[in-house]
C-alpha cells in the first residue's frame, strides 16, 4: 500500500498530534538541565518546574503597588485590540471584497491599489502612525487593520471572481438585482471563505500587536514581554509566550468550529 493511502485511526491521529509537542518538551527540559548544571545561576532556560511556578504566581497573585493580577489586565488589554482590529478588517474587507469581485467598474477601480496597498511594511508604517493617531489606542487598532485588510480584501475578492459564471447568470435571468445576487448568492459562498481568511491573518495580526505594544504601551501582553526583558526574565517571558500561543489556537480553533458548525459544506481546512 503508498504511504499517500495510508490513514490513521483516532488513537493514532491523537498520539501523531500530541507526539511534536511532547518532543519539543523533551527538548527543552534537556536542554534547560544541561544548562542548569553547567551554570545554577543561567536564567536563559529556566526549569520547566520554575516556569509553572512563576504562571501560578503571575495568574494569582496581585501587584503589589495596585493589587491587580496584572497577568489578566494584559490579556483582556490585549484581546480587545486584536478583536477590535480583526473586527474592522473583517467588516470592511467582506463589503470591499464583494464590490471587487462583482462589480467590474470597482474591479478596475480598487484592485490595483489595494494590491499596492498590501505590498507596504505595515511595521514600517508605525512610527507614522505614532505621530498621526498619537500613542492610545486607536494607532495599535489602526496597525492590525492596515496589516490584515489589504490581504482580506484580495483574497475574498478573488473567491468571488471564482464563482460559477452560470450561477450568476442563472441570479441575472431569474431577475435578481445586483444587490440580490451580492447578498443571496456571493455572500453564503464568501463567508466560509471569510472565516478561513480571518484564521490565516490571526498570525500578522498577533505580530503587529505586541509590535504596538512592545513601543507605546503601559498595559498588554506585548509590554508585559518587553518591560521584563531587561531584566531577563525568561520565566515570566516563557509563560507569556506560552499563553499568547493558548490564545491564538483557541481563536483559531473557534472560528474552526463555527465554520464546520455553520457552513460545513465548505470545509473548516486545517
Amino acid at each position: 500500500m503508498r504511504l499517500i493511502n495510508l490513514k490513521p485511526g483516532r488513537p493514532l491521529a491523537v498520539f501523531l498530534a500530541l507526539l511534536p509537542f511532547a518532543l519539543a518538551f523533551l527538548a527543552y527540559a534537556v536542554a534547560s538541565q544541561i544548562r542548569l548544571e553547567a551554570n545554577a545561576a543561567d536564567k536563559l532556560l529556566p526549569a520547566p518546574g520554575t516556569v509553572w511556578d512563576t504562571a501560578v504566581r503571575l495568574t494569582t497573585e496581585g501587584d503589589r503597588r495596585t493589587g491587580r493580577i496584572l497577568f489578566w489586565h494584559d490579556t483582556w488589554a490585549s484581546l480587545q485590540r486584536l478583536g477590535l482590529g480583526i473586527g474592522i478588517s473583517a467588516g470592511v474587507g467582506l463589503i470591499f471584497g464583494l464590490l471587487i469581485g462583482l462589480l467590474p467598474l470597482m474591479r478596475s477601480f480598487l484592485a490595483q491599489f489595494v494590491a499596492v496597498l498590501s505590498m507596504i511594511p505595515p511595521l514600517a508604517l508605525l512610527p507614522i502612525l505614532f505621530i498621526v493617531f498619537g500613542l492610545g489606542e486607536l494607532s495599535k487598532v489602526v496597525l492590525i487593520v492596515i496589516g490584515t485588510l489589504p490581504f482580506l480584501i484580495r483574497d475574498l475578492s478573488q473567491r468571488v471572481l471564482d464563482l460559477p459564471e452560470e450561477l450568476l447568470v442563472k441570479a441575472q435571468t431569474l431577475g435578481a438585482s445586483s444587490w440580490v445576487i451580492a447578498i443571496r448568492v456571493a455572500l453564503p459562498q464568501v463567508m466560509p471563505r471569510l472565516i478561513q481568511s480571518v484564521r490565516l491573518s490571526l498570525g500578522p495580526a498577533w505580530l503587529f500587536l505586541i509590535a504596538a505594544e512592545a513601543i507605546a504601551s503601559d498595559l498588554g501582553l506585548g509590554y508585559r514581554i518587553f518591560l521584563v526583558r531587561r531584566y531577563l526574565a525568561m520565566d515570566v517571558i516563557l509563560t507569556y509566550v506560552i499563553w499568547i500561543t493558548i490564545l491564538a489556537f483557541l481563536i483559531d480553533w473557534t472560528l474552526r468550529w463555527v465554520s464546520r458548525r455553520y457552513f460545513p459544506w465548505a470545509g473548516a481546512g486545517l
